[in-house]
């Protein structure tokens, strides 16, 4: 004790007048190891050697959920929310740190906060701009039976009939996105655990489905000028370069094996541990029960949309793999789907989106693949899917 105060005092001695001050708070020290260098500590030890800076529970325990004062701290599993470069690929930055940190708490890019109230505008305009999504008169649907939430399990089949009714193939496939997108659905290898081996053709392919969809629709282009307003992307190339990443980079989900991506999981499907894993797109459903692969057997929610597109939360099998609840937002353009996809996930990777479509609520989860990267430590897309109609 007595070589504590001692050095302490020799400290008060070495520093210079005004600055005894700065040694004594937690502003920007938050979660650093012990440091002789200053009279007090901000890091979960202080707690135990009763050395604690006056601010450190104010700057640094949980139940702070601001970045004031904690800009570039170490990280401290304490802390309910961070304020480092490397939240944002964690998804667990606070709140403010965009404005007040300088950094990017998105999923993508290097962009600044984007408010909930942007994120509902944005959907809008970009629902509005789907002028490639299905008519009534191009698709049919026969939702047939509705369950509750605790019939989804059941694994009966309760609808005797196709949930495709009628589709207008020559209309809707000889669309460029379209097209493009069914190209693509093939290209996979359903069972996790095998490596995905893509030829120069398939390759060329995910290069067509992007430019098709982000580059040649005014939908795609609406996303970009709104990202980059924001500053996630500083050039069209930038952000066509990064869907690439996010979507279709491959990772492993299975034995170590380059078997997966977003774009798998989310859109063809998978098939994992004896379940059906992802598959939330409904022109591959379509594809599937048109060849006899897929038998659908009720749907557990409905939008409240009367028009494409719309939700659907369906319980079928794929080819003797049932899938308890596989939401889809039905009769949309591959644009639409994969923009909405793309912006929750760049905004809110990791967590709940809230969208506006036509003036109805719809909420998109998404998830981060958190085991690889690409890039700057930048994050695959794990998953995204309609969590509410």
């Amino acid at each position: 004790m007595l070589k504590t105060t001692l050095l302490l005092s020799l400290l008060g001695a070495l520093v210079p007048q005004g600055s005894s001050n700065a040694l004594a708070t937690c502003s920007g020290r938050c979660g650093y190891g012990t440091d002789s260098g200053y009279p007090c500590q901000c890091n979960t030890s202080c707690e135990r050697f009763g050395d604690c800076c006056s601010d450190y529970a104010a700057l640094c325990k949980g139940a702070a959920t601001s970045c004031k004062g904690r800009c570039n701290e170490a990280f401290d599993s304490q802390n309910k929310c961070h304020c480092n470069s490397k939240c944002s690929q964690h998804g667990n930055c606070c709140s403010d740190y965009s404005s007040l940190c300088g950094g990017d708490a998105g999923g993508g890019g290097g962009g600044g906060s984007v408010s909930d109230s942007e994120i509902k505008a944005i959907s809008e305009a970009l629902y509005s701009l789907d002028s490639n999504k299905a008519s009534a008169s191009e698709l049919v649907l026969d939702p047939q039976v509705l369950v509750s939430d605790s019939q989804t399990s059941s694994q009966r089949d309760l609808a005797p009939l196709p949930l495709f009714q009628f589709l207008d193939e020559e209309a809707l496939f000889s669309r460029p996105t379209f097209a493009a997108l069914v190209a693509l659905l093939d290209n996979y290898q359903r069972v996790t655990g095998q490596d995905e081996d893509f030829s120069p053709q398939q390759l060329a392919e995910q290069e067509a489905f992007v430019r098709e969809t982000m580059s040649k629709t005014a939908l795609g282009r609406k996303l970009y000028a709104f990202l980059s307003s924001k500053g996630y992307y500083a050039s069209e190339e930038d952000f066509l370069q990064d869907l690439k990443m996010m979507w279709f980079g491959l990772y492993s989900r299975n034995n170590n094996k380059k078997d997966s991506s977003g774009f798998e999981h989310i859109f063809a499907g998978e098939i994992k541990g004896g379940k059906i894993s992802g598959f939330h797109n409904w022109v591959q459903f379509y594809l599937l029960e048109k060849q006899g692969l897929l038998n659908y057997y009720s749907h557990s929610f409905d939008g409240p949309w009367t028009s494409y597109p719309d939700i659907l939360g369906m319980q079928f099998r794929w080819d003797g793999y049932f899938k308890q609840v596989g939401s889809a937002i039905m009769g949309c353009s591959p644009e639409f789907d994969f923009a909405m996809y793309s912006l929750c996930y760049i905004t809110r990777p990791g967590k709940r989106c809230y969208l506006s479509l036509g003036g109805k609520q719809l909420i998109i989860q998404t998830y981060t693949w958190d085991n690889s990267s690409y890039g700057d430590g930048k994050k695959y897309i794990g998953s995204a899917f309609p969590a509410t109609p």
